[in-house]
């Protein structure tokens, strides 16, 4: 191809950026994919000379850059509440979400054994949930699931910081990992002999 064919190409794989940034339900993707299709259709509107389109185009780069930045400097705070596995509203709430704990966690039986739960909240409002067994000082986890606003890894971080101050020392998980292994990863949990990963906090 040649470069008018080329340009026209980048011209829609910019649109097509932009359409599927809306498609996403996490806010920094969304900003993030947006501006990258932002900057490839500015390039493309000065190229072809369509100067509203590009001043246009760069504005949505300001505008997420600024809204990106913005997100980076605020703290989410966050609240963690332990409670009973079988409470009534903990069970709503997972029964609500269970289509996309299940998309997140292929194979994942709630249904198992657990003594431990608890549910973090941001503005009052849900943003993950932890099921386990508990026995002293160690949780095997269950489930660890954040809703999809929230998959920054700033809830995890707060996890990792709550669970000291209750007595829990050590994380355990054995559950499916198709969509986790990023996660485990980052929350430096360690692959065992057995297949399990374990998070030892300090």
């Amino acid at each position: 191809m040649g470069f008018k064919e080329w340009l026209e190409v980048a011209g829609y794989i910019g649109s097509a950026l932009v359409l599927v940034s809306f498609l996403m339900t996490s806010v920094v993707k969304l900003r993030i994919v947006n501006m990258a299709g932002s900057m490839i259709s500015c390039v493309y509107a000065l190229i072809i000379g369509s100067y509203p389109l590009a001043i246009m185009n760069a504005a949505l780069v300001l505008i997420n850059l600024y809204f990106l930045w913005k997100i980076g400097r605020t703290k989410n705070n966050y609240v963690y509440v332990e409670c009973d596995p079988e409470d009534p509203v903990l069970c709503n709430f997972l029964e609500k979400y269970r289509a996309d704990i299940e998309k997140c966690f292929p194979g994942i039986d709630l249904a198992q054994e657990k003594n431990y739960a608890s549910v973090m909240l941001s503005e009052d409002a849900p943003a993950g949930f932890v099921l386990g067994r508990r026995n002293a000082e160690k949780l095997e986890l269950v489930l660890d699931y954040s809703l999809p606003k929230y998959r920054d890894y700033s809830l995890g971080k707060f996890l990792r910081e709550s669970l000291p101050g209750r007595g829990i020392t050590e994380l355990r998980y054995s559950g499916p990992t198709e969509h986790h292994m990023k996660y485990l990863e980052k929350m430096h949990f360690e692959r065992q002999e057995d297949g399990s990963f374990v998070c030892r906090l300090s």
